[in-house]
Order: structure tokens, then C-alpha cells, then sequence
């Protein structure tokens, strides 16, 4: 029963709540996630979130694109994905706001060892794999186009892209079914220490930069919850800065809950030194990011967004206030 019937109930009965049992009742805030080590600090909410009155209950997707369907049908509050999703989805109607960055980097363009290739050029000829419709597919076609090269999914042009999951991009490679993939963290870092992998670049050279994660929040709680959105923020600012100050306890909750021991503390370290868990994002980075979705057919938006009409970051100027972070 919600909060605010409970109340109306005892109100018309002529009682009143005590405070404790009122605090006892936290307000649920559903979470949609992906299965990196940057996206750690989000994840770790669920954890932190109940000293703020919160229960944050988190649901993982494959990618980014995924969550949109969840946020559509009712189901998502908030949710972790990279920008490229999270465009697509303002532009073809889902009402959300961004309201934080919450991580940068966490991609790696690797090589098979085997394959040759030692820079972009060698690509010429060659199979890449990447994940169709995240950031890491509109990385790797900026930086094939800034080192000349054609692309398509069909044989013919200079690198044939194959489209495959994140999960799936390592055992391909391993296998030698591509010759190379742009990769997420931690499974590029993987790639490396298991040796089956070279490192060939990370693919922040063009004007795109690190790519930035986002925190996106549905309208709907934004404008019609927004104390819960607001204990939300802070909670958000606190488990990201206190993963910064305490990595030990941020390889522990990303290599035990959310890897279930699939990663190696190597692994976890090694992402890390190619992302980082932050908090900010420009309105400048997403337009950019969009224009670039537009050029290559990233995404497809009926509307391109401007940054301006959709980026909320009074809530978490306010929760960096309160809490003294920079």
C-alpha cells in the first residue's frame, strides 16, 4: 500500500503515524544496469541507497538500447548506459532526463595476437567485432574513418564489422573468428592478461573524446517525486566518491556481486586505469556525441535531441553541494 493512501486512511480515522514506522517504509526506486566494471559505483547504490530511505532494486541488460523498452513499459526509474542509448532513446520519444555522467573511458580497441595488426591501418582487409548500437560501435567507426578507412557489415570494403554481444566479443577473438574488437571493460583488459589479445588503441582520438556514460531519470519521477529523486542524487554522489576513495572496496563489490568471481583483481585494476567513476557530464559532449550518431547511422533518431531540451543537472549540483564534492 503506498505511503500516501496509509496516511489519508489513518487521517480519516482521526490517527497519525509515528515517524519511526513512516521511515521504516523505504521508497523503491528501480534501477537498469549493464554488466561493466565502471557501471560498479551505480550498481553499488543498492547497497548504500537505505540510509537515505531508499531501496533501490537493480535489473541488468544486455546493453544499453535494452533498457529503453523497460523505461517505455513503466518498469525502470532510473537507469546506467552509455550516451549513444541513451540520444537514441530522447530522440525517438522516451521521456527521460539526464540528471548525471557517471563514468568515462572503458573502451579498447584489441587485436588478436596472431592477426598482425599493430594500428588501425593493419585493419585493412580484416574482421572487427563490436556491439551494434553502443558507444563502442561509434568509437570504432570514428576513429576507421579518421584513419581512412571504409567499413560495412557486408565483405567489400576495406574492414568488415561483425556484430556480436559484449558477452561474446572475447570468445571470438580468442577463437579467431575476428581479428579484432572494440571492447568494453573489464573484458578488454581480460583479453589481455588471458594473452589472447593486443592492445592496439583506445579510441578517444577524435572529438568525441572519452566517451561518457549517463544516469538518465524517467520525467516522470524527476517532476512528480522529486525528494525521492533528490536522496537518489546524494546517494549516487556518495557511493561514486567513496569508490574513488576506497578501491579496494570497489574491486571487492565489482569482482564478488557483480562478477560473481568471473574476474581476476588484475582484471578489475587494469579496466580502471582505462575508465574512471565520475559524476559530471557537459551538455557540449552530448551534442557532439549526437552529431556524430547522425553522421554514421548510429541509433536511429527520429529527432535528433539538442543537449539543452533534456540534460537536468540541478539535482546533482545540489547533491555535490550538500555533500562537499568537487
Amino acid at each position: 500500500m503506498q505511503k500516501s493512501i496509509r496516511l489519508a486512511l489513518l487521517a480519516a480515522f482521526g490517527l497519525s503515524a509515528p515517524l519511526a514506522v513512516l521511515a521504516q517504509t523505504p521508497d523503491v526506486v528501480r534501477l537498469g544496469n549493464l554488466k561493466f566494471a565502471h557501471y560498479g559505483a551505480v550498481s553499488y547504490m543498492k547497497e548504500a541507497c537505505g540510509k537515505y530511505n531508499l531501496k533501490v532494486e537493480e535489473r541488468m541488460f544486455p546493453k544499453g538500447p535494452d533498457i529503453m523498452p523497460a523505461i517505455v513499459a513503466g518498469e525502470v526509474d532510473i537507469a546506467a548506459l552509455a550516451s549513444d542509448g541513451a540520444i537514441s532513446g530522447r530522440a525517438n520519444g522516451v521521456q527521460i532526463y539526464t540528471v548525471a555522467g557517471f563514468a568515462k573511458g572503458g573502451a579498447r580497441i584489441v587485436a588478436g595476437v596472431d592477426s598482425g595488426i599493430k594500428s588501425l591501418a593493419d585493419m585493412k582487409g580484416k574482421k572487427v567485432g563490436v556491439t551494434r548500437g553502443g558507444a563502442h560501435e561509434l568509437l570504432l567507426y570514428a576513429e576507421l574513418e579518421k584513419a581512412g578507412l571504409t567499413w560495412s557489415d557486408k565483405p567489400g570494403k576495406d574492414v568488415q564489422i561483425v556484430f556480436l554481444a559484449f558477452a561474446d566479443l572475447n570468445q571470438a577473438l580468442a577463437a579467431k573468428q575476428i581479428d579484432a574488437m572494440n571492447q568494453s571493460e573489464p573484458q578488454s583488459s581480460q583479453a589481455l592478461n588471458k594473452k589472447f589479445g593486443v592492445e592496439v588503441m583506445k579510441p578517444y582520438t577524435t572529438a568525441m573524446g572519452e566517451p561518457v556514460r549517463l544516469l538518465v531519470m524517467t520525467e516522470k519521477m524527476y517532476n512528480e517525486k522529486k525528494d525521492v529523486a533528490q536522496r537518489l542524487m546524494k546517494c549516487f554522489v556518495e557511493t561514486t566518491a567513496l569508490f574513488n576513495k576506497d578501491t579496494a572496496l570497489a574491486d571487492k563489490y565489482v569482482r564478488e556481486s557483480m562478477f560473481k568471481g568471473q574476474i581476476s583483481s588484475q582484471d578489475f585494476k587494469d579496466a580502471m586505469d582505462n575508465a574512471d567513476y565520475t559524476y559530471d557530464v557537459t551538455l557540449e559532449h552530448i551534442d557532439i556525441t549526437t552529431d556524430f550518431m547522425q553522421k554514421y547511422g548510429v541509433g536511429r533518431m527520429a529527432k535528433p535531441p539538442k543537449a539543452a531540451e533534456w540534460v537536468k543537472l540541478d539535482l546533482l549540483q545540489k547533491a555535490k553541494t550538500d555533500l562537499k564534492v568537487k
